[in-house]
């Protein structure tokens, strides 16, 4: 899979993404990725990407002049035809369905927002428009990074054992069950018993009463979303 992005920062990735599963997934091939400075895409000595809004207000608004050749320019770098996502809080909110959705691409371009927005002739381009939440953050960066490391880790041969991401909250419905490793006894606090049984449907079965009851005391909305 082929990610790129385009951001006034581009600098700010590779620190991420060259570590942890990120970088695995590079060093394995499933992961190429790219981050590209919209700022060459200027034509002006102070290479500015930013403009007043018409109309008046506050802040300023990413010039769609700039924006769109560079988004033109990335999606011809390869053959393969980018799914293009625009970062910015008036997105539909990312979710574990949607990067699962990503990861099944051939290739993303992440565009990330910056300022009070893009102008808005630039949508023009977007495919969609994801958030991460609902909060504003300084710029659309992290957003992108949330996205591409939520996608990158669902990715053939990026995990080291193929069920783990199956069986992560918000894979099927529900928050992940309590997780528990050696010693079998801290502090007064056992491990359940159940979990050294051995009797793996038992274990199954009080895993997913735990999920559930989970779900119920801290995300009771993704319970209704089952129903």
């Amino acid at each position: 899979m082929r990610i790129d992005v385009l951001s006034i920062f581009p600098e700010l990735f590779e620190p991420i993404v060259a570590n942890s599963m990120l970088g695995i997934a590079r060093e394995r091939g499933a992961l190429e990725f790219y981050a590209h400075d919209l700022r060459d895409w200027t034509h002006d000595l102070h290479r500015t990407v930013d403009d007043a809004p018409y109309g008046g207000g506050p802040g300023m608004v990413m010039k769609v002049d700039i924006l769109v050749p560079a988004i033109e320019d990335i999606a011809a770098m390869d053959s393969r035809l980018p799914h293009v996502v625009f970062t910015t809080p008036t997105g539909n909110v990312f979710n574990q369905d949607k990067a699962a959705e990503y990861a099944g691409r051939d290739r993303l371009l992440l565009v990330c927002g910056r300022y009070e927005g893009f102008d808005e002739r630039a949508y023009a381009l977007a495919d969609e428009c994801m958030s991460i939440g609902d909060y504003v953050l300084t710029g659309g960066e992290l957003a992108a990074l949330v996205i591409v490391d939520a996608t990158t880790r669902l990715l053939p041969r990026v995990l080291g054992n193929a069920d783990s991401a199956a069986d992560e909250s918000f894979s099927a419905g529900l928050l992940e069950y309590p997780q528990y490793t050696r010693p079998a006894e801290f502090r007064g606090q056992r491990v359940p018993d159940v979990l050294l049984s051995g009797n793996h449907a038992a274990i199954d079965a009080w895993r997913y009463e735990q999920s559930v009851q989970r779900t119920r005391d801290v995300r009771p909305d993704l319970l209704d979303l089952l129903e």
